[in-house]
């Protein structure tokens, strides 16, 4: 590196840490456009407007606007990969079950405070948008996705997992995934919005553990009757 001075920010220069800065500043305020207005209207003039600069100056930052959209969606996937790791605290290693149904919890809540990234990344595709074929959003998805494969392959290695509905392991969990899934956007796009908090959560509970039992996860030890 050449120019400017190193000092906090891990070394970076003032100049690469104001330009981190208004990338970070872009990517905010792109999300809140399509917050308000969807992805597929996102527009570099409508981000320069709220940022107050120049349309020009966000080339600057980014080429056009399928890179900006690869990088919220790169974004969007490590958010909820961390969202999906940090349940790893939470609940003990022998708890295989209880692993997977706090990751099933994780997923719905990432999606509940996260609207517009999983409407972007779960979303209807964005005219005129593809994805690089492996480029980061492909890594990023993958890292997402992982997570519940490991936690079903765990299981299987431990000699614990139950009989799937299907027996290939990543097959499995991409069908509990679906399971989930499928509540989720239904939740997401408000139709369930009739039933109150409560229910919605006892028909989550519900559908997790129809997840769970999918992909072989069993309860260990028996429950409760309610």
């Amino acid at each position: 590196m050449t120019g400017g001075s190193t000092g906090v920010g891990g070394g970076r220069s003032r100049r690469e840490r104001i330009r981190a800065a208004t990338v970070e500043e872009i990517k905010h305020a792109a999300l809140g456009l399509i917050a308000e207005h969807g992805s597929a209207n996102l527009r570099f003039t409508d981000i320069a407007r709220n940022m107050g600069m120049t349309p020009p100056a966000l080339y600057r930052y980014f080429a056009d606007r399928d890179e900006l959209l690869t990088a919220l969606v790169t974004d969007s996937y490590d958010s909820l990969s961390d969202a999906l790791t940090a349940t790893g605290d939470t609940v003990s290693p022998d708890e295989l079950d209880g692993r997977f149904l706090a990751a099933c919890a994780a997923y719905r809540a990432w999606a509940q405070r996260n609207p517009e990234r999983f409407a972007l990344i779960f979303g209807s595709p964005v005219p005129g948008y593809a994805a690089p074929p492996e480029g980061p959003t492909k890594v990023a998805a993958r890292r997402a996705m992982e997570h519940m494969v490991e936690l079903v392959a765990d299981t299987a290695e431990r000699g614990r997992l139950g009989t799937p509905h299907v027996h290939d392991v990543e097959e499995a969990m991409m069908l509990a995934w679906a399971t989930v899934h499928g509540f989720v956007t239904l939740e997401a796009y408000g139709h369930f919005d009739a039933f109150d908090q409560e229910a919605r959560d006892r028909l989550f509970t519900a559908q997790a553990r129809l997840a769970a039992r999918t992909a072989g996860q069993v309860p260990q030890g028996p429950r409760r009757r309610p």
